[in-house]
C-alpha cells in the first residue's frame, strides 16, 4: 500500500512510499483511508519540536475517515463499505481516561493516518456523519471532538452564556460553530484583518484584533457589557493564558487546549484564586463523545470550516500550509 513515511525528522522528509498492507485481526477492522487533516500536533511531531523521538520511519498524522475494507471474524459493529472515523486514542470507549487508554495514540504511539490502509479497533470507531463529504468529517476525530468534549463535556455551556474563541484553527473554529449551536454569545480574537470578516461570516457576534489590543481581556469586558465571559479555550499557552484568566468573569472556565507559543506556563494564580476560575486541561475525548458530537452535526447540519484540500502527492505543501499560520479552518489531504 502506499503511504507517507517520515524517514528523518522535517517537512521536507516526508515521502511517499509502499509499504506492507496491515493484517487484520479477530477483533480489528481494516480502514481504507480517504481524507486525512492535519493539525498543529501532527506538525511538532514531523518536526521534533517536542522531543517524542519517535522511532523512524513512521507514518504521521492523527486525523482521519475512511471506509471500511474488511473486518475481523469476531467482529459485529462494521461491515465492508461503512464510512468510519478513526480514533485519536485508540482505547478510550467511555468515561474518564486512563493511563491504559493514553498509552496509545494515533500518529504518536501508533502509526498514523498517512496511508491507504489503517487497523482499527472495532469498538472505538465511530460512524461519519451522513451530511458531511469525507473531507469535511476528517477534522472531528480531534479538532471537533477536543471543542465538543471541553464546551460540552466539561465546560457545560448553555443558551444565553457567552464564550470567546481564540484564533481560527481547527479547535477554534469548531468550538465557535458548536456555541453559535448551542445559543451562545461568541467573541472571537484573531490578529489578521481578513480573517475578522470570517470569523463574523461564521458567526461570531464581536471580533477583537489582538495587534490592536494586545491586553484583550479589557476589550472582551467591554464588549461583554462590563464583565467577563462564562468560557474559553486558551489555544496559545504561554503568551495567551494571563489574558485567557482575566477574560473570564467569576466562576468562568478556562480550557486549556493547545500550546502554540509554548506549553511551560507562567501565570498570575491571585485572579485565578479571587475570582474561583476553573482552569482544565483536557485532551480530545471518547468514542461516545464523538458519537454524541456526529448526532449534533446531522440534526444542526454542521460543516466544520475546510482551508484547503490537498492529495497525498502535495502532503509537504499541506504540511508548509499549516506552518505558516495563514490557514482558516483546516488543512486537508485527500487520497
Amino acid at each position: 500500500m502506499q503511504a507517507i513515511q517520515l524517514d528523518n525528522y522535517r517537512i521536507d522528509n516526508l515521502k511517499l512510499t509502499e509499504v506492507p498492507t496491515p493484517e487484520v485481526g479477530e477483533n480489528e477492522v481494516l480502514v481504507r483511508t480517504t481524507a486525512v487533516s492535519l493539525q498543529y500536533l501532527d506538525l511538532l511531531t514531523v518536526e521534533n519540536t517536542l522531543g517524542l523521538n519517535i522511532p523512524l520511519p513512521f507514518i504521521p498524522v492523527s486525523e482521519g475517515v475512511g471506509v471500511v475494507e474488511s473486518v475481523g471474524k469476531n467482529v459485529t459493529r462494521w461491515k465492508k463499505g461503512d464510512r468510519v472515523l478513526i480514533p485519536f486514542i485508540t482505547r478510550w470507549e467511555a468515561g474518564r481516561t486512563t493511563p491504559f487508554h493514553n498509552a496509545l495514540r494515533t500518529g504518536i504511539q501508533t502509526s498514523g493516518t498517512l496511508a491507504e490502509f489503517t487497523i482499527q479497533p472495532e469498538n472505538t470507531l465511530v460512524r461519519s456523519p451522513q451530511n458531511l463529504s469525507d473531507e469535511e468529517a476528517t477534522s472531528l476525530s480531534v479538532a471537533g471532538l477536543t471543542a465538543w468534549a471541553m464546551l460540552v463535556n466539561q465546560a457545560n455551556i448553555r443558551a444565553g452564556q457567552s464564550i470567546l474563541i481564540q484564533g481560527s484553527g481547527g479547535v477554534s473554529l469548531a468550538a465557535l460553530q458548536i456555541a453559535k449551536m448551542s445559543g451562545l454569545k461568541v467573541i472571537a480574537t484573531t490578529g489578521s484583518r481578513e480573517k475578522e470578516q470570517k470569523l463574523k461570516d461564521l458567526g461570531a457576534d464581536d471580533v477583537i484584533n489582538y495587534k490592536d489590543f494586545p491586553d484583550w481581556s479589557n476589550e472582551v469586558k467591554r464588549l461583554n457589557n462590563g464583565t467577563g465571559v462564562d468560557v474559553t479555550l486558551d489555544v496559545a499557552g504561554n503568551e495567551t493564558i494571563n489574558q485567557s484568566i482575566l477574560s473570564v468573569k467569576e466562576h468562568g472556565f478556562v480550557g486549556l487546549v493547545g500550546f502554540m507559543s509554548g506549553s511551560k506556563l507562567t501565570f498570575d494564580v491571585f485572579p485565578l484564586i479571587m475570582n474561583y476560575i476553573r482552569l482544565q486541561g483536557y485532551s480530545v475525548g471518547n468514542a461516545q463523545e464523538l458519537n454524541e458530537l456526529v448526532n449534533a452535526i446531522e440534526v444542526n447540519n454542521f460543516k466544520p470550516v475546510i482551508d484547503s484540500i490537498y492529495n497525498i502527492n502535495q502532503t509537504q505543501e499541506a504540511f508548509r500550509k499549516l506552518k505558516s499560520g495563514n490557514a482558516f479552518g483546516k488543512v486537508v489531504i485527500k487520497f
